[in-house]
């Protein structure tokens, strides 16, 4: 027997916690398009990340899922499969319940719509040339990418993107007549969401090179005369790490460009103000974890204590009001800020 379709807000509560609390706190004009863009997303990373399912198989299957998410009226879509596959019960729901966040798309604005189909459609393609590029990949055939470049598309393809997306809704639904300059909030948006993956990728190093993805790029790594198997060892430390300290280092320009944004919008802003908030101080937080750790601290890997996150969320909520507490939130230079009333 099928058991019953969760909607998109039951959905979320059963598979993310720590977004969930994001959400919670978001205005509720955008609340349902940002969590359904939320769970496609999610569903489109448990179905790249279904190692155990031939690799066309799952090219295929986010083809399908990314021509369905524009049409209004299609067939439905069915992973049944792929969920039959999953270890983890949260990553089981998110498939079976693929087609009521579908059906979701429909109760949203057209320009709404084409923003979720938008984005959704960057973060697959690059959920896809990941697949692509890593095909036959292990721990000891491990591939890197080449170029600079290639891990700038990267980030902006799986989370730039998503602060182009973010800026543009908010600008609809929440301060339409603002007066704020539109190229550059976006163009801070999307460093905001390249910082937050930067920082996910430095955290997830050992991870990854264990899975044999290597992010940092390969003409970076010859520069300091290293290569992705002996990355992390202890021997290569004094090489190891001042290119992981020149990669925090341009993890946190992006979350400072991140801060900028989040103190040019509107200052009435409350709610929207602390969502962006908590995941820029969080990485702020790990990137200073990540610069004081030792190559054997981070193979153990690297994160921050509940309590820590906790302390972070109930010192920014009574910040958020006064405008010299909230600016001092974020460590270093203060970021100067273009506060509308509005």
């Amino acid at each position: 027997m099928l058991a019953p379709e969760l909607s998109p807000q039951e959905l979320l509560r059963a598979t993310s916690r720590s977004f969930y609390l994001t959400l919670r706190v978001l205005p509720g004009a955008i609340r349902p398009q940002i969590a359904l863009a939320y769970l496609l997303a999610r569903t489109a990373d448990t179905i790249a990340d279904t190692e155990i399912v031939p690799l066309e198989q799952r090219l295929d299957a986010l083809q399908k899922l990314r021509e369905r998410i524009p049409a209004q009226y299609a067939a439905p879509l069915n992973f049944g499969d792929l969920a039959a596959r999953q270890g983890s019960p949260p990553e089981k729901l998110l498939l079976e319940n693929v087609g009521s966040s579908l059906s979701a798309m429909q109760h949203f604005l057209e320009e709404d719509r084409k923003l979720i189909a938008r984005v959704l459609t960057i973060i697959t393609s690059g959920q896809e040339l990941d697949l692509r590029r890593f095909t036959g990949s292990s721990a000891v055939k491990i591939i890197a990418l080449e170029t600079a470049f290639e891990l700038d598309d990267y980030t902006f393809r799986v989370a730039g993107c998503v602060g182009e997306f973010w800026t543009r809704l908010c600008r609809a639904h929440l301060f339409p007549q603002a007066r704020l300059e539109d190229s550059g909030l976006i163009a801070d948006g999307i460093r905001f969401g390249k910082g937050l993956q930067l920082v996910n990728i430095l955290r997830d190093l050992p991870a990854d090179l264990k899975k044999g993805r290597c992010y940092l790029p390969a003409e970076k790594l010859e520069q300091f005369n290293l290569s992705p198997l002996t990355l992390l060892s202890p021997a290569n430390e004094k090489k190891f790490l001042p290119l992981f300290q020149e990669y925090l280092d341009v993890a946190e320009s992006h979350l400072r460009a991140g801060w900028r944004y989040t103190n040019t919008l509107p200052f009435g802003q409350y709610r929207l103000r602390l969502a962006c908030a908590w995941p820029l101080l969080i990485g702020i937080r790990t990137i200073q974890k990540l610069r004081a750790a030792s190559v054997l601290e981070l193979r153990q890997s690297v994160k921050i204590p509940r309590h820590d996150v906790r302390l972070i969320i109930l010192c920014s909520i009574l910040a958020c009001p006064i405008p010299v507490l909230w600016r001092n939130l974020f460590p270093g230079k203060s970021v100067a800020s273009s506060h509308n009333l509005a």
